[in-house]
């Protein structure tokens, strides 16, 4: 299905049609595609639940349009429209095409904190040289993975054959010899194994090199492609993905199988968050920002502390912990997204946002909301135990942290914290999404001399 158009938008952006878009030219987030790929686009938002995650149904200025709602990666329709879904956070950065790529790089350091994306690479300098969208970075890493799978040498394996021959080969089938040869006695039916590159990794690469094939437009992938089509040409493409994927078994000797069979199951299995199929099945690849952001800022985060604390542990999505009690049962669970905890004690808990934040945001231009969610979290997940008897160190702590993403408005953390009461504290910082280079940005009251001692101040007891 190789896209006729390509289309880039942001989260919260609008599609229109685009014979009844004329008073929508003016409008800068709504973008026109063809009748077919917005009736189908709109039959996903009226459709089953998962796929009316994807678009809200709204009007601007008397016109109908189609608002994508937090998801990031790319949609096909049935008249091969690709739309590629960008970060919002990139609607804020430099103008034009900069912007562009900015959140396409910031979307793909992210998807790399996924189970199944590790994978990805962010320091390719095709992906900015070449202008790529995410499809096109994505089969690009590909195909250059096979291609070093290619040089490395493809393993062949032992397959297990049978035929009926004029000659001795490995061992006679003594049935099948009387039932097929009892008339042509000069033949001998033989079972016998032979080396051959006819392997479940070989048969699923060279499926997913066929599905790619129909989606690239990049001139270098469809050169690589027809290079690679030479090298699989003997080898049978995958008849049952599933069944080759039960019977994978990578040894030591096929370490450089690892990266491809990884893209393997995303090109031919979807693994996606969210996988958009209508009746047409053309099939999307989008992931939740909201999950994308948290999951991502907790491998930073853990990655930090592993290197600086190790007497610490960041606990994802804790639980245990209810707003109210009824009936001695406990209601309305919190969940925060982190807590650091020293041991049995909580120390801090954090809170990710996926959110932009207006350029007023030193003026406490944050949700009420999340500041009541926050309030929950410390008096819940850390009210301060042991009292005098017990050292400061085996307190719990006092902090709660609201971290966003980096964007123009918010590039550094807001001086102060929000006072909680019973000497609890809310911290407001923002996230640098930077290839290798991530970090939450504290306010300069909790550190030193060294960022590095951040970790120090902040689980501080009360």
């Amino acid at each position: 299905m190789k896209p006729k158009k390509e289309i880039t938008v942001f989260e919260f952006d609008f599609v229109a049609k685009a014979i009844k878009a004329e008073c929508g030219n003016s409008h800068p987030n709504v973008h026109t595609v063809t009748a077919k790929s917005y009736d189908y686009l709109k039959l996903m938002c009226l459709g089953e639940k998962s796929d009316r995650k994807l678009f809200k149904l709204r009007s601007i200025d008397g016109m109908e349009v189609l608002q994508v709602q937090n998801y990031a990666g790319v949609i096909f329709t049935p008249d091969k429209t690709q739309i590629e879904v960008l970060p919002k956070i990139g609607r804020h950065l430099d103008a034009g095409e900069q912007g562009i790529q900015q959140a396409r790089l910031s979307l793909i350091t992210m998807l790399r904190a996924l189970k199944g994306f590790e994978h990805v690479q962010t320091a390719s300098a095709n992906i900015a040289a070449e202008k790529m969208p995410l499809l096109e970075v994505f089969i690009t890493q590909f195909l250059q993975s096979v291609n070093y799978l290619v040089k490395r040498g493809l393993r062949s394996d032992y397959a297990r054959r049978e035929d009926n021959l004029s000659f001795l080969k490995g061992k006679l089938n003594v049935g099948k010899q009387l039932r097929h040869n009892v008339v042509n006695k000069h033949k001998l039916y033989c079972e016998y194994d032979e080396f051959l590159l006819d392997r479940p990794a070989n048969r699923l690469l060279h499926s997913a090199l066929q599905k790619v094939k129909a989606l690239t437009r990049s001139v270098s992938n469809q050169k690589l492609l027809q290079e690679l089509a030479f090298v699989f040409h003997d080898i049978p493409k995958s008849q049952d993905h599933q069944t080759d994927f039960t019977k994978l078994k990578l040894d030591r000797s096929m370490d450089h199988y690892q990266v491809p069979m990884q893209w393997c199951q995303l090109i031919l299995n979807g693994y996606s968050p969210q996988s958009m199929k209508g009746a047409t099945h053309a099939a999307s690849l989008l992931f939740p920002m909201e999950r994308v952001f948290e999951d991502y800022v907790a491998k930073t985060l853990k990655d930090q502390l592993a290197n600086k604390r190790s007497d610490l542990q960041l606990e994802t999505q804790a639980s245990g912990k209810h707003l109210a009690v009824y009936q001695g049962k406990g209601k309305f669970s919190l969940r925060p997204d982190l807590l650091i905890k020293r041991g049995m004690y909580n120390k801090v808990v954090l809170d990710t946002k996926w959110k932009l934040l207006d350029s007023d945001v030193y003026n406490a231009n944050i949700s009420q909301s999340d500041i009541y969610q926050m309030f929950a979290y410390a008096k819940k997940y850390l009210n301060q135990g042991g009292g005098l008897e017990q050292s400061r160190e085996l307190q719990q702590g006092r902090d709660v942290v609201l971290i966003y993403p980096m964007q123009p408005h918010f590039k550094q953390a807001l001086p102060a914290p929000f006072d909680l009461d019973d000497g609890h504290r809310l911290w407001v910082v923002p996230f640098d999404i930077v290839p290798k280079k991530s970090q939450c940005h504290w306010a300069e009251a909790l550190l030193s001399s060294d960022e590095s001692q951040y970790f120090d101040h902040l689980v501080a007891s009360a």
